[in-house]
């Protein structure tokens, strides 16, 4: 079973017609191997098993017709272009093929010969296909053997110097020849449960079909083991997290007491997130938990509480933000309330005083402080700690899982709690954050008001602008987001800098405006939110800086300029800037959409307010890559499934790798050695779990 191992992560520089300059192509595609050629899938079919004579052409319709070939001439058009002419017939009626700058096929086709075309039927005077496909028949043609007419032909993504003809070759080729060698790696009783084909089939007959019904039987039973591959390391990965952690002690602060500490009440999904926490902290094993809640659904006082535990059990903890203003907000709220009762917060980011943060880091690292609150800087290091039993990282989906990981080893096992104002469908649940468990915030706080959303032109900038003087007079604040820090040359989008000098001087002359991006110093950055707070300011213009962290309850618009260019998850966070106080709010989209897909986002995001509707929309509008950034899960990107649409099989392949799991959290038994090499071929080195302490 090795030798199968070799040959199916053997370049493709190796099979025959393809070589050193071709394999460069073949990489453009993301194929460098035998596997990556085979899980290269057809991205549609052309079905040219019906062969019609000539006079039974349709026009309009993409036909394969036969006939015999009646006459040939090459040309050359008034525009220097060569057209080679062929007239078919079948006796009854003819039909001419046309192909332009191909005048060697004049030297391919002969009359008297018999031939197959496959093509657009038109009606141009006379009956017509241009450029079409074609076989010519001779007594020794095998019509079982042509990749082109008489069967269910793949059509593939292509790119530069690789045709549809050359890449149905290459891989016809391969599964000629290494077909046999590759193995059968799921055991029978997985397929038989769940019906599926083995996987030499599957392979032959997802590039050469036999029958539609085979390209289905073929598409699930890849589409269920690359899910299960994914769900497999998922729950090794769960698995491996079981080691011992810290068992906090819950009875040390009551719900009665933390809720005492603020001047509101919580939510029903705020009590049961805090039970699972509770639960969590509660275990020998570390917490592991996802929060995802809507924006202003209250995720911080959840954080604040297992905050509370961690130090009330003698530990320190940290969180962590992915932005210097969103971790300010959260050093701000949280200090306001921990430090009266004694509990010593300290922020420390990157760009932080040099003196300031030496001594931070040695009051981290000899325990005075108990919790600590920033950017990157926390992974730093120099940073240590003395007793971490805690980990909290805001906004997870804007960190990668190294730096969630490299957090998390300051400490001894320590809990972890993700948080995430970005609400992601239940499928990319399922997918990538399987080895969590999941918390879910869909009820906001008693007061949050709801964003009107409108969607306006430039021709009614004007009016925007007079509705944003008349909240101001009313005593409210206002956003105005641009996409650009600077103005370019080779852009015409509109910027912070030269919208600041405009809108102050100009529009909106006579009113406190300010401007804030993310270029700014650290310092500078600080004085403009702290005068924004304070409402010393009316109106703050701004780059996406202000997406998260942001909480500001006298401001009432957001006004989003180039809305067509932010996807939906980004103008949702926008929008959830406002409305966090009394007041009605009101979010205006200034955009001019130039593709469908940008209408199609700017006309959701004015429909749905729900921001776990929003974030079906974007999956469907997205794709899963885009929508989560896969490159930042540690897992590789999924190449066949559709997440959303082949559901139910994932759900089908997560089942049967948690029990695999459950049984045999190793892969010793020898019916789960063939999973244990694909494990490590397919993923590459890309994870690492208990399997891999065991030699393949």
């Amino acid at each position: 079973m090795q030798v199968e191992k070799i040959i199916l992560n053997s370049s493709v520089r190796y099979l025959k017609g393809v070589g050193p300059k071709k394999a460069e192509y073949f990489e453009k595609l993301g194929i460098y191997t035998l596997y990556d050629l085979f899980h290269y899938l057809p991205r549609k079919y052309e079905d040219r098993r019906k062969i019609i004579s000539v006079k039974d052409a349709q026009i309009g319709e993409n036909q394969a017709v036969w006939g015999t070939v009646l006459k040939t001439g090459l040309f050359t058009a008034r525009t220097g272009r060569r057209i080679f002419e062929m007239s078919v017939g079948d006796g009854n009626k003819r039909i001419y093929a046309v192909w332009y700058n191909q005048p060697f096929l004049d030297k391919i086709f002969l009359p008297g010969q018999k031939v197959v075309l496959f093509g657009k039927i038109e009606l141009q005077r006379r009956l017509q296909i241009t450029h079409p496909i074609f076989e010519i028949i001779t007594e020794d043609s095998d019509q079982k053997e042509s990749l082109e007419i008489g069967r269910i032909v793949p059509q593939y993504s292509i790119t530069e110097n690789i045709t549809q003809k050359y890449l149905r070759k290459i891989i016809y080729q391969g599964l000629k020849h290494h077909l046999t060698d590759i193995e059968e790696w799921l055991p029978s009783q997985i397929m038989a449960k769940r019906k599926l084909v083995d996987t030499k089939f599957a392979f032959d007959n997802i590039h050469f079909p036999h029958s539609p019904d085979n390209i289905k039987r073929s598409y699930k039973r890849l589409v269920f083991e690359e899910f299960f591959m994914l769900q497999l390391v998922l729950a090794l990965k769960r698995e491996k997290k079981k080691q011992k952690g810290i068992q906090h002690k819950i009875d040390e602060i009551s719900l009665k007491e933390f809720e005492a500490l603020f001047d509101f009440e919580l939510t029903n999904a705020q009590r049961k997130c805090i039970e699972d926490i509770q639960r969590d902290m509660s275990k020998e094993e570390p917490m592991h938990r996802l929060i995802q809640g809507d924006v202003g659904s209250g995720k911080t006082v959840l954080a604040m509480y297992a905050l509370l535990v961690a130090v009330k059990n003698g530990y320190q903890a940290a969180l962590m933000a992915p932005t210097e203003i969103l971790a300010r907000q959260h050093f701000i709220n949280i200090s306001e309330i921990f430090m009266p009762m004694g509990i010593n917060v300290q922020f420390l980011v990157k760009e932080a005083d040099k003196k300031a943060a030496a001594r931070i880091k040695k009051d981290i690292k000899g325990g005075e402080i108990n919790i600590v609150i920033g950017t990157h800087a926390l992974i730093q290091e120099e940073v240590e700690y003395k007793k971490l039993g805690l980990v909290v990282v805001d906004e997870q989906h804007k960190f990668g899982v190294l730096q969630r990981d490299a957090l998390r080893k300051k400490g001894l096992s320590p809990d972890m709690l993700v948080m995430t104002a970005t609400p992601i469908p239940r499928s990319l649940v399922l997918t990538f954050f399987g080895d969590m468990d999941v918390s879910l915030l869909k009820e906001k706080p008693s007061g949050r008001q709801s964003a009107a959303t409108y969607w306006v032109r430039e021709d009614q900038r004007a009016s925007v602008y007079a509705f944003i003087r008349e909240e101001v007079s009313r005593g409210r604040q206002v956003f105005i987001v641009y996409p650009r820090v600077k103005e370019t040359e080779t852009s015409n989008l509109k910027s912070v800098e030269e919208m600041y000098q405009e809108l102050s001087t100009k529009v909106f002359s006579g009113l406190r405006v300010d401007m804030l991006h993310g270029k700014m110093k650290t310092k500078e950055k600080e004085r403009i939110m702290d005068e924004f707070r304070g409402k010393k300011c009316d109106i703050l213009i701004a780059t996406t800086v202000v997406e998260v962290g942001v909480d500001i309850p006298n401001a009432t618009v957001m006004m989003i300029e180039h809305a067509e260019r932010y996807g939906l998850a980004q103008l949702h966070q926008l929008r959830g800037r406002i409305g966090r106080g009394e007041y009605a709010s009101y979010c205006i989209l200034m955009g001019e959409p130039s593709t469908e897909e940008a209408y199609e986002r700017l006309s959701a995001i004015t429909d749905i307010e729900d921001g776990f509707e929003i974030a079906e929309k974007d999956l469907d509008i997205r794709g899963p890559g885009e929508f989560l950034g896969t490159k930042q899960s540690g897992l590789p990107e999924i190449r066949i499934g559709n997440i959303s649409k082949d559901f139910d099989i994932m759900e089908q392949a997560r089942e049967e790798a948690k029990n695999m799991v459950k049984v045999d959290p190793l892969l010793q038994d020898k019916n789960h050695s063939g999973i244990k090499r694909n494990l490590i071929l397919r993923f590459k080195g890309k994870i690492k779990s208990n399997v891999r302490k065991k030699k393949v």
